[in-house]
């Protein structure tokens, strides 16, 4: 590390694929020195020496102040931050590595992942708790429309950091951005786990008409039907509904859902073009974490009494019991009585809230943040 790179401050990025690599990047744009973690030396080799992370991240220039290693305890020293972005279905395990290097330390963990743990159903910011024996209000998450190749293009966006302490989201949000990244706050870690988990489910659901070849109409009829299911879901876990308006609901949802950049979208589209769930995982070469996430959120909602119709029929075809060409969740209903359109947290009459949320979120950006309800900067 250079003189001048020795007197910006530190963070850590725990895993180096294409999300934990642009968050990265996000982190030295805005002024941070950054050290990842990759599990493979050759990848951290290729960082280190070439600012290339070729398998995940093609035809795009890493900063000057990123660095890698494949030790993690190189990575995680002196770390003002650590940022983790490993799959949900691996973070225990390495976090059992994590905790010794970190003991003496006080220092925020950031969570950048979108999932919830197949055996246990905990969010990931749960499991941090658990395995680093950390007060939670060290824990912050990340989440919103963030395609990890769009942003390393440095194409602009926006997320929202959340933590039980507004302190610590804060401190976090003020490194975590730049000239092409926006940052907000809020302290509804619930809404705004659950939301990045959930849309990833509607994405593959998405993925899987696209596949099939239906059209706009079956699209957004999923896609508006589908943050109905995240909200009343999120909401009985004690979200607050006005973080699945936001960014980590609404806006990921509509990323995640209409661009074929996205892992779930993919996988869905596969399934839906016939091959079957070990074939489509052989196929994809990263993480979609939405098809880890089904079975575990769908046990979760029978223990609260939530009736998820797009994840159940989700789940119906990733278990070979549907055709693709059937799935049509936005039709399922109780029985033929006419029902009313629950726009939010099951509530009947209330077309204008979906119009209000994006009203607000053209306000945030129009004003700065300013006045912002729910996600505020």
């Amino acid at each position: 590390m250079s003189r001048r790179d020795a007197a910006l401050p530190r963070v850590a990025v725990v895993g180096a694929g294409s999300w934990g690599t642009t968050f990265g990047k996000i982190l030295a744009d805005g002024g941070a020195h950054v050290t990842m973690w990759a599990r493979r030396p050759e990848l951290a080799s290729e960082i280190q020496e070439a600012k290339r992370n070729s398998e995940y991240l093609p035809g795009i220039n890493l900063p000057r102040g990123m660095d890698a290693t494949h030790h993690l305890s190189d990575a995680l020293e002196g770390a003002e931050q650590i940022y983790l972005s490993i799959p949900s279905q691996a973070v225990r395990q390495n976090l059992k590595a994590v905790r010794p290097l970190i003991d003496s330390t006080d220092v925020p963990i950031v969570s950048l992942m979108k999932g919830v743990e197949r055996r246990t159903g905990l969010r990931m910011s749960q499991v941090i708790e658990q395995e680093l024996h950390c007060d939670p209000a060290r824990i912050a998450v990340a989440s919103g429309p963030n395609l990890a190749l769009e942003i390393a293009r440095e194409q602009p966006t926006a997320a929202v950091i959340s933590s039980t302490s507004q302190e610590t989201a804060e401190a976090v949000a003020r490194r975590a951005r730049n000239r092409y990244f926006r940052t907000f706050v809020n302290t509804d870690v619930i809404g705004t786990e659950f939301g990045g988990v959930l849309k990833n489910l509607i994405a593959v659901a998405i993925g899987i008409v696209d596949g099939v070849g239906y059209g706009e109409n079956t699209k957004a009829s999923i896609i508006t039907r589908g943050l109905v299911e995240m909200t009343d879901f999120a909401v009985a876990f004690g979200a607050h509904p006005e973080t699945l308006q936001g960014l980590a609901g609404l806006g990921d949802l509509i990323a995640t859902c209409q661009s074929p950049l996205s892992r779930n979208n993919t996988a869905g589209r596969l399934l839906g073009q016939g091959y079957r769930f070990d074939d489509v995982v052989k196929q994809m070469n990263q993480t979609a974490e939405g098809l880890a996430s089904v079975a575990p959120i769908l046990q979760l909602a029978r223990e609260v009494g939530v009736e998820m119709p797009i994840v159940e029929q989700v789940k119906m075809v990733l278990d070979g019991t549907m055709n693709p060409r059937d799935i049509a969740p936005h039709l399922t209903t109780d029985d033929d009585t006419p029902q009313g359109e629950r726009t939010q947290n099951g509530q009947a009459g209330g077309g204008g809230a979906l119009w209000r949320s994006l009203q607000r979120a053209l306000d945030q950006f129009r004003n700065g943040g300013r006045g912002a309800a729910g996600d505020r900067p």
